[in-house]
């Protein structure tokens, strides 16, 4: 009999087929004592171990590229952690064996993730499948992971590693549920850039009984098991018309009234331009450089190598608008050379552009490298920072921009609730302001954005986040300045009508979001979306904002 369970949609599209669930974990080594003299064998063992999982994480980031490498290589980072290597080795000197000895030391390193709260809490599963990596190569038995199928398949699990993710076939994997994540995972990031429909945080998903044929609705977050023919039917009819509307969509992105909303994408690297360039994209609306300082935690890129890495993105948009922001590191992107390895609460310590101007080396050769990689070029450089508080931040920020001899604008995000509060004051100091609403939601909530128990908290359409972006946008617009959306927020259709609505002036997404927003931004009025707005706002829950703005721009 068909039933219809519910989770978070975090990726368009819908895919129907037979359940296949993740591989099983690792199973718990056995605890037993080894003689002393084969300690010195059994930490090169697992040394041996570690280093091949690490290079096999930064083979499979090599082999996605993007956001996935980034993402990768942190886990590698992870593997290879001095201190976690030399807890092993303790443990292997007084009797352990290789496997027991990572089993247990990961064990304990994970209940420091777990009870540090933020971004590290959100890293849990991220470091078991590190572990499970390394006991599995230590006991000679299949790594855990997607299961095999010559057939497609809709998968399974109670959460997805980075490293599953960026390597899935979107031509045998249809689409994908989770227990656990949230909107802003990096499962999700990760399957909005592949254009897999997914769903996560949806408690019980794994008890739906293999080959079971379900249909995954990853914009509405929906999940029919045993489909009837009907609803396979009016799903898939739904899904050809999606697709044929996306097909008529072109050009750049406006309301039917003809108000224009600049459509940017999110990218990783020069690796993520090709699909963002195929998809349309008016430019790049965030470019995370973090991609360069992630491949050695330990030195910072030579000025040359961040030189030649930036023009290959910038060169791609002539013409048109790149917004760079300069490094963010710290919290789950530590960086050995930059950021507090003793920080109690490193989320809400010296991360961002605090660990910036904290380095200022740093901050100027990445700034001196973007105005070098932009000489001669016609594209339209603006250059923003993370984590920015208030109005000394951005002027600190500013003032670096202009010592480095950078012919750009400079920008703040807005990730913190002060900079909402205060943006006309930000705006003195700088000319554009863009809206980070993943870390703005988990600050404005406290709810960590990987944790799938406080999900709904992460939902950007909470109408107190909404009300943010109001004020950011209202402020841009009275110092005739712009304000744009580059968190997960713009890749919502529905959400983005309603972020015009507000008044922003930009969006920016995974490069597979944007023919869906150009499609369904082409259907409203800019009035429309306005009272879409006003609706949402007045709404008390994210789920009556979201029914109500469907509402107004249904005509009901």
């Amino acid at each position: 009999m068909e039933t219809t369970l519910r989770g978070v949609g975090v990726s368009h599209g819908v895919a129907i087929g037979e359940v296949r669930h993740m591989g099983t974990a690792v199973l718990e080594p056995p605890a037993k004592q080894i003689p002393p003299e084969d300690a010195a064998r059994e930490q090169a063992r697992a040394r041996k171990a570690v280093e091949d999982v690490a290079a096999d994480l930064i083979a499979r980031g090599n082999l996605a590229g993007g956001e996935a490498q980034a993402v990768l290589e942190a886990q590698a980072m992870m593997a290879q952690d001095p201190e976690l290597t030399a807890d092993v080795n303790r443990r292997i000197a007084v009797g352990s064996t290789a496997e027991r000895a990572v089993y247990d030391a990961l064990a304990a390193y994970r209940a420091l993730l777990a009870g540090a709260g933020e971004y590290l809490a959100g890293r849990v599963a991220d470091l078991d499948d590190v572990r499970n990596r390394i006991v599995a190569r230590l006991l000679g038995v299949p790594m855990p992971g997607v299961p095999d199928s010559d057939e497609p398949y809709v998968l399974i699990a109670r959460d997805l590693a980075p490293a599953d993710t960026a390597l899935l076939d979107p031509t045998l994997v249809l689409g994908f549920v989770t227990e656990e994540g949230g909107p802003t995972s990096h499962s999700a990031i990760l399957a909005r850039a592949l254009g897999v429909p997914a769903v996560v945080a949806l408690p019980g998903a794994g008890e739906l009984a293999e080959g079971t044929v379900i249909a995954v609705d990853g914009s509405t977050g929906e999940i029919f098991v045993e489909p009837s023919a009907e609803k396979k039917a009016e799903l898939e009819a739904a899904a050809a018309r999606r697709k044929a509307a996306l097909s008529a969509s072109t050009g750049p992105g406006a309301t039917s009234d003809g108000h224009k909303v600049p459509l940017l994408a999110n990218v990783g690297g020069p690796a993520d331009v090709p699909a963002a360039v195929e998809a349309g994209a008016e430019g790049v609306g965030l470019f995370r450089t973090e991609f360069l300082f992630l491949d050695d935690s330990k030195t910072a890129p030579s000025e040359e190598k961040q030189v030649e890495a930036y023009r290959q993105v910038l060169e791609a948009f002539p013409e048109g608008r790149v917004v760079v922001r300069v490094l963010d590191a710290g919290a789950d992107k530590p960086l050995d050379f930059l950021t507090p390895a003793d920080e109690p609460n490193p989320a809400l310590g010296v991360r961002g552009l605090r660990s910036l101007l904290d380095h200022p080396d740093v901050l100027r050769t990445q700034l001196t490298a973007l105005a070098k990689a932009s000489e001669g070029l016609p594209v339209y450089l603006e250059v923003m920072a993370p984590m920015v508080a208030d109005r000394t931040d951005a002027k600190a920020f500013a003032d670096a921009c202009r010592a480095a001899g950078l012919r750009a604008k400079f920008g703040a995000m807005v990730e913190i609730p002060s900079a909402a509060l205060r943006a006309r004051s930000i705006l003195q100091e700088v000319e554009f302001l863009s809206l980070g609403t993943n870390d703005l939601a988990q600050y404005t909530f406290a709810a960590d954005r990987q944790v799938g128990a406080v999900s709904r908290l992460q939902d950007p359409w909470q109408p107190a986040l909404l009300d943010l972006v109001a004020l950011s946008a209202e402020a841009a617009k009275a110092e005739g300045k712009s304000c744009g959306v580059c968190g997960e927020a713009a890749s919502d259709p529905l959400l983005a009508c309603v972020l015009t609505g507000l008044g922003v002036t930009s969006l920016s997404m995974g490069a597979a979001s944007i023919p869906y927003v150009r499609s369904t931004l082409a259907k409203y009025t800019l009035a429309q979306c306005e009272r879409a707005a006003s609706a949402a706002r007045a709404a008390d829950t994210a789920d009556e904002a979201r029914t109500a703005a469907q509402a107004v721009l249904s005509g009901e």
